[in-house]
């Protein structure tokens, strides 16, 4: 459990979402490849600014519902930092972001 209040963040999409009526940005923070559990993942929209944060999962994850649009996830950690760029639409975008020192 998180203590931002943000639902579980496993990889698996409630089945109540339609993802041609919804944009989800999802993934995995790694550190040379390996998962970054506890890494804080940022949503921010086109001109830098901060929109939302989740905690990731144990093995990485983390996701976001968002408007259709161009984005960036940056994930800050203990192994270090991240960012990348987002191209979303309708339907689900995954990512990976690298962190390193």
């Amino acid at each position: 459990m998180t203590s931002c209040g943000a639902p579980d963040q496993t990889a698996t999409l409630p089945a109540s979402v339609d993802l041609t009526k919804e944009t989800v940005i999802a993934g995995t923070v790694t550190a040379d490849g390996s998962p970054v559990s506890g890494a804080y993942v940022r949503l921010l929209d086109s001109t830098g600014e901060f929109t939302a944060e989740v905690v990731a999962s144990d093995s990485g994850a983390f996701r976001f519902f968002a408007a259709p649009g161009a984005w960036t996830v940056r994930a800050l950690s203990r192994n270090g930092n991240g960012d990348v760029a987002v191209s979303a639409d309708h339907g689900l975008t995954e990512v990976t972001v690298s962190v390193q020192r």
